[in-house]
């Protein structure tokens, strides 16, 4: 009886049937039919179905048929001529029936018996690993790309620096400096975890059942959870200044990134973080910079409070993260080949 939560549909059957089923959901079907008998006899059904696979199992079928009936054949053949022929007709590696050695009244003699050696199979070890340990190895392997590297120095860099400027001379500066820049840390983690720049075994790693999206969801909730509690944490030790709250960027940090994901199904990983990240940072800083006179702090505060403060901003982030997360379900399959080469 299958202990797996879900079952193979009539559908899925036979896309693996005619092989039209991408990669990873073969592997992860054919993983999956290991332990579900009830999903093994429906696909096996439905490749004895299918144009294709049908006529060349019937062959199979007959030729092993016809090679177990030669088999027996010559084993009873055998084992009514003598133990000296029954031991020649299962040596210890087999051959083909055509190749098996002719009887002859010399073979029988006493003296040419001998005892046929004893053979024993390995015997498999019955220890396994814990659930948990084993998913927690599992884990730390996908999510590995996403915590080193130069990214988590980075993020440990900007949440020192704010605090840093926190207790000098532009301590007014270090929040919304800080606002300005944390929805593009993990978009940067995205870019800087996934893809054959990122982890030497990407291309193994993208066709194993848990490739494609599903791995670059798992290195991303990685990124979200080293980034998200440092920077807000952060956030909160600095002086507010007149800025937003130190949550404020939560949501449109989880917009962006999913706004990566999404786009990267199109340009790829690299290619969609710098078109998330880089339009955020000239949303806010370009009309800071352009700017006629004044301080630059001001200005800056304001333009934050216009992107992350209020009901509609946040309201509108969150529309987006759920646009995004719509998009990136509908075209899951794109991820199976993404940046594979």
């Amino acid at each position: 009886m299958s202990t797996t939560p879900w079952h193979a549909s009539d559908d899925l059957a036979a896309r693996y049937a005619d092989g039209s089923l991408p990669e990873s959901d073969a592997w992860s079907l054919e993983k999956h039919l290991e332990q579900c008998g009830a999903c093994a006899a429906r696909v096996s059904a439905a490749v004895r179905q299918s144009p294709a696979a049908g006529p060349v199992l019937a062959e199979i079928r007959k030729a092993v048929l016809k090679e177990t009936m030669v088999t027996k054949t010559v084993t009873r053949d055998a084992r009514e001529a003598g133990p000296v022929a029954a031991h020649e007709a299962h040596p210890a590696f087999p051959h083909s029936p055509a190749s098996a050695p002719s009887l002859s009244p010399a073979s029988l003699s006493p003296a040419s018996v001998s005892p046929a050696p004893l053979r024993t199979s390995p015997v498999r070890s019955s220890s396994r690993t814990r659930p948990w340990s084993s998913f927690a190895v599992r884990a730390l392997w996908a999510a590995g790309p996403a915590v080193r590297g130069a990214w988590l120095p980075a993020l440990l860099l900007v949440v020192l620096g704010a605090l840093a400027l926190s207790h000098g001379a532009a301590a007014d500066l270090s929040r919304p400096l800080l606002l300005a820049l944390a929805p593009v840390v993990p978009v940067a983690g995205v870019a800087l975890s996934y893809g054959v720049h990122a982890d030497p075994l990407h291309e193994i790693a993208a066709a194993t059942p848990s490739g494609g999206l599903r791995l670059m969801l798992t290195r991303t909730a990685a990124v979200l959870a080293v980034s998200l509690p440092l920077l807000t944490l952060a956030g909160l030790l600095l002086p507010a200044s007149g800025t937003p709250g130190a949550g404020a960027w939560l949501l449109p940090g989880l917009a962006l990134t999913l706004a990566s994901l999404a786009l990267a199904g199109w340009v790829g990983c690299r290619a969609a973080t710098a078109v998330t990240g880089g339009g955020w940072l000239c949303a806010v800083l370009v009309p800071v910079l352009t700017a006629s006179g004044g301080p630059a702090l001001p200005e800056l505060a304001e333009q934050l409070d216009r992107c992350l403060t209020g009901p509609l901003a946040q309201g509108a982030w969150g529309a987006a993260a759920l646009l995004c997360a719509a998009l990136l379900a509908a075209r899951r399959s794109a991820y199976d080949h993404m940046e594979k080469q």
